[in-house]
This record gives structure tokens, sequence and C-alpha cells, in this order.
């Protein structure tokens, strides 16, 4: 309780619009997993969550991004890769929900996971001992996770596309397209 009606008044308006926007974001995540599961790139983006500080969100919109997996990107996908850079301050463990997202994967992937885990966060706590300002260091741990999710995307077989459109013919008109 706050000592003014007023300012009790206010922060009940903040925490309902809080509330509003947890619950379309809760409902705007359900439905990216609905789509996300059946795009072509899902397995890539399945086996990018082995890797710690990137779950469905940054997985997803790395590839979308990035299209197929390259070592050049932009604005948006370097601005996820530091979001999923951050988790890397911690010393280096298999959470649980860790341990779920990897379940099913191909060993070789999880692997890569951990070796990266290993790695960025080792890397994280010598460029902080040696004095590294905190936004250098992320963007440094970023830059090498760009590696390790190209070496997962290596591991990960996907279907090919079938290049030959597809026909279709109304009331004898042709009518081509392509599956997406």
């Amino acid at each position: 309780m706050l000592p003014h009606p007023a300012q009790q008044i206010v922060l009940q308006e903040y925490l309902q619009t809080v509330n509003e926007r947890i619950a379309r974001l809760e409902r705007l995540v359900k439905e990216l997993q609905h789509q996300v599961h059946r795009w072509r790139y899902y397995p890539v983006v399945k086996a990018l969550q082995a890797m710690r500080g990137i779950r469905l969100i940054v997985a997803a919109g790395v590839i979308a991004e990035l299209g197929a997996i390259t070592k050049c990107g932009n604005s948006r996908a370097r601005r996820l890769l530091i979001e999923g850079a951050h988790s890397y301050r911690y010393t280096a463990n298999i959470s649980e929900e860790l341990q779920k997202r990897q379940e099913g994967l191909p060993k070789d992937i999880i692997d890569i996971g951990w070796k990266a885990q290993l790695r960025l966060c080792r890397r994280y706590q010598r460029l902080m001992q040696r004095g590294k300002h905190y936004n250098l260091v992320i963007a440094a741990i970023a830059r090498e996770m760009i590696a390790y999710i190209w070496a997962i995307a290596k591991e990960v077989v996907l279907t090919p596309l079938d290049p030959r459109p597809h026909v279709k013919t109304f009331a004898g008109t042709c009518i081509a397209w392509t599956l997406i």
C-alpha cells in the first residue's frame, strides 16, 4: 500500500498494463511455437536451442534473419545474439530447462552446445578479469556464438524443397505456384 491514494491508483494502472502485455506476449509466443513447428527450418531452430542462451525466439529470429546460416548478419540478428550472450555470465551447467530442450537431439549437436557453453563461459570470465568493458565482452561472446550456431546448423539435415513448380489447372487456365 502506497502512502497516497493517487500513487496507489497509478501503481494499479501500471500493474494492469504490465499484466495485459505479458498475456499478449504469451499468446504471441504460443502462436510462434505453432508456426515454427510447421516451418522448413524447424529442425535447425530446435537444434540451436541446445545452446545456452538460445531459446525459441532467439533461434527462430536468428534463422529468419539470416535465412540460411551465413557468417554475415544484420542488426536484428545481432540484437538476438547479444541477448543470448548475456547468459554466458554464469558458470557452465546444464539446467533442467536446457536438458528438456536438448531431449531428442543428436549427441553431436548436444556436444557442440556443451563445447560452446564451456568456451563462452570461460571466455566471458577471462575478458572480465582482464578489465574489458562489459558491452565489449558481451559483443565478443555474441560473435563467437554465431560460429557455434553455424556448426550446429551444419549438423542438421533439412528436407530439400522440390524446385519444380506445382501446376494447377482451373477451367483450362494454367496457374503455376510454388510451395514455400
